[in-house]
């Protein structure tokens, strides 16, 4: 839920293809979209163990449109200080306090050449109304056959809080489990021959009138869905019983979101050629960088989820051509050579001494290789030295 707020405030201020693109992506017009997005972050805050959080960084030299800033939520705002390792810090601190601590750094490409960041936080805490109790679990068949899993338990006398629901790629099982805050945790099992992307969007599909499944008190007996065996026992008590057992779990994910940018509307945006925010600022902006990192864990007490998306523009447009001719030398030393190291002041001849064989070139990787040349010049360019180490801390 935190990239489709970026999507939108993105979509509101692009033009060209990237603002058809976004609008897609959204399945909002643009004009319309940055009042949604702020509207939805609102309505997410207002959610009891829900919290929403955006925020904006830019350099301290990008102007920026009033009229676009002032869509966002108050507050957002924030300004690089161009010290790599102190602005990855605070992007970092940002993410972890609007997180609870769950995810504890900014998924986003911070380097010298980005202009502005734009980030969106969502977190969901839940305590189960009826908890479960931990116990071994030992499945006799599928994927984890024969391993000793630590499993969830629960009986309650609802069984409508199962139900199935058939679909265009077979019958899925959807269990509820609820919250304390209002927010409910669906558990959704389709066919081992379904795929996960089958499963999880027919299990969005029962959420409507449309897809509705039917509840455990009109399944009929026997194998009754994915999972799901529907008997009769003897019992002292009139209630129904429904046995939940199921494995708890903990989720992380970071996700490149420009490894599929069409599916996000950012191909266009992508661009570095022309800028394509004006609406955000008059110089021009392309996206550079777009990624999300996503926690989910789910246990004998309780849910909770958080995740951080967050954007980064560069500096876009088309260079103005050359304006001058000028002398061009080439230095070729491709065969023996001498040197002499000379004392730059008395021109004291230090060292000398005569290059016979080149050295071969090393097997090491690129990153490697652009440490050890950042390294060979912190003596002669202490700024860029600097900058290369800044580079190294961020990375």
């Amino acid at each position: 839920m935190s990239l489709w707020p970026l999507l939108a405030f993105l979509a509101h201020a692009a033009d060209g293809p990237a603002r058809a693109e976004l609008e897609d992506a959204t399945g909002l017009p643009a004009a319309e979209a940055a009042g949604a997005a702020r509207g939805f972050l609102e309505a997410l805050g207002s959610i009891r163990g829900t919290r929403a959080a955006l925020g904006l960084w830019t350099r301290a030299a990008l102007p920026l449109h009033a009229r676009w800033t002032s869509q966002l939520p108050a507050g957002t705002a924030g300004t690089f200080t161009g010290d790599p390792a102190a602005d990855r810090k605070c992007l970092d601190a940002w993410a972890e306090r609007h997180t609870g601590g769950l995810i504890r750094s900014m998924p986003v490409v911070l380097d010298e050449d980005t202009e502005l960041v734009l980030a969106a936080a969502q977190t969901v805490r839940t305590r189960w109304l009826r908890p479960f109790h931990e116990t071994e679990m030992v499945p006799d068949s599928g994927p984890w056959q024969g391993r000793y899993l630590l499993g969830l338990c629960r009986t309650t006398s609802l069984p409508d809080r199962v139900a199935v629901a058939e679909t265009p790629s077979g019958p899925v099982t959807v269990l509820k489990v609820l919250g304390d805050t209002g927010v409910d945790v669906h558990l959704v099992m389709g066919t081992p021959d379904m795929t996960p992307s089958q499963v999880l969007c027919n299990g969005i599909g029962t959420l409507s009138a449309i897809g509705a499944p039917v509840p455990g008190d009109r399944l009929p007996f026997g194998e009754a869905g994915p999972g799901l065996r529907v008997s009769t026992e003897r019992s002292r008590t009139p209630e129904p019983v429904l046995d939940v057992r199921t494995v708890p779990f903990r989720l992380e994910a970071d996700h490149d979101l420009l490894e599929r940018p069409a599916l996000f509307g950012l191909s266009a945006a992508m661009d570095r050629s022309r800028g394509h925010f004006p609406e955000v600022s008059p110089e021009p902006l392309a996206i550079g960088s777009a990624r999300q990192a996503s926690l989910s864990v789910f246990d004998a007490e309780g849910f909770e989820s958080a995740s951080v998306t967050a954007f980064g523009a560069l500096a876009a447009g088309v260079p103005p051509p050359p304006r001058y001719t000028v002398r061009r030398i080439e230095a070729v030393f491709d065969r023996p050579f001498g040197f002499l190291t000379v004392h730059r002041t008395s021109r004291l001849v230090m060292a000398a001494g005569w290059v016979a064989e080149p050295v071969p070139f090393p097997e090491y990787d690129e990153h490697d290789e652009h440490d050890e040349s950042d390294e060979s010049d912190e003596g002669d360019r202490p700024d860029t030295a600097q900058s290369a180490a800044g580079k190294r801390a961020v990375a």
